[in-house]
């Protein structure tokens, strides 16, 4: 197939290329390249004969227009978006302009590709989503996808309204869409502010490990392999006008993260001192939801997809990805502003 992906520069994005190459698409990467994007998460591909890349904004409809009907995609995967909940809190312009307003536009503009390309039945615009759309969960229950939205963050109402907008321009215009939202992602070219790499620099460089509020904060771990092999079968395979749940069926607290990755450095790279004695609670960001689980029912029923890695593996592949791969995240930590506490602005 050839597929159009926005943000194929960014974590997930990167490895939905990646994985798309591998099985034989055809990629045509549009990324704007801001701070959480790095051409050297798909460089193992960037000489690829089916791989292309394109610098250009989301909310830039001309530029939007002239990708889609120059490249003549069969499916769109959209996965562009600001993502970080701390920088939400502290700046959520920038979260309504990207995921709402850049959401808009890119289904404008496949809408229009679309109806020019005589509206085939087998387009798909595949929206790729959060689990944080769903609000929180107590101690128990599993989000399913008929689980009423109650967002909480500003990243995660901006995530909701471009949910609906996708849904709406099905209803209304007849889009074939796809909608997936999915648990918390880790693994390899994970951006350097995020819990897991945080926890891992931390400790490799002898600082105190920053764990919000008392860290029984609990979320449902999906590797990011996993995620990408997830969205290429629900773009290929889903029904149109059906979201998918993407669970990793590994929940666990930040704490218990933050504690196994500790244990996985001292065996890897052992200091004086065990890791874990590095580990301070700090101020918990406000609005920071207690849990997230999924019940994945749907897409392994319905699509037979189910993730490969757990919880343990997964772990101890991403550390040492990190301990490997020193130049990549020392030079995204030299970058202006990233690694600064945020998100603790309260109104």
């Amino acid at each position: 197939m050839k597929l159009l992906v926005t943000g194929g520069a960014g974590f997930i994005g990167s490895a939905v290329v990646r994985q798309a190459i591998s099985d034989g698409h055809t990629v045509l990467n549009i990324d704007a390249l801001t701070y959480a994007a790095c051409l050297d998460n798909i460089a193992s591909v960037s000489d690829h004969p089916n791989y292309q890349f394109l610098k250009a904004d989301i909310c830039d409809r001309a530029a939007m227009d002239g990708a889609l009907h120059g490249f003549q995609p069969d499916a769109v995967m959209h996965l562009a978006a600001e993502s970080h909940v701390d920088r939400s809190i502290d700046g959520p312009g920038a979260f309504i302009q990207t995921n709402v307003n850049g959401t808009y536009t890119m289904l404008e503009a496949a809408r229009a590709f679309w109806d020019a390309s005589g509206k085939p039945a087998e387009f798909r615009f595949h929206h790729i989503s959060t689990d944080e759309v769903y609000g929180s969960l107590g101690k128990t229950g599993l989000f399913t996808e008929d689980t009423p939205y109650a967002p909480n963050s500003p990243y995660s109402a901006s995530k909701a309204a471009s949910d609906h907008l996708v849904r709406a321009w099905h209803e209304t215009y007849g889009l074939p869409v796809v909608l997936t939202n999915c648990s918390n992602n880790y693994g390899p070219y994970h951006f350097p502010e995020k819990l897991i790499p945080v926890i891992i620099l931390r400790a490799l460089a002898g600082q105190p490990v920053p764990i919000y509020g008392t860290g029984e904060n609990t979320r449902d771990w999906l590797f990011v392999e996993d995620h990408a092999d997830a969205l290429l079968c629900a773009m290929q395979n889903g029904t149109v006008g059906r979201t998918y749940n993407i669970g990793g069926e590994n929940e666990a607290t930040n704490i218990d993260i933050a504690r196994t990755i500790c244990r996985i450095l001292d065996e890897k790279r052992p200091a004086k001192t065990p890791y874990e004695d590095l580990i301070t609670f700090v101020a918990d960001r406000p609005g920071h939801d207690l849990r997230y689980a999924i019940d994945p029912t749907r897409i392994r029923t319905e699509l037979g997809w189910r993730p490969s890695v757990t919880l343990a593996q997964g772990l101890e592949q991403t550390v040492q990805w990190y301990l490997d791969n020193e130049d990549w995240w020392r030079a995204l930590l030299a970058r202006d502003g990233v690694g600064v506490r945020l998100g603790t602005k309260t109104a």
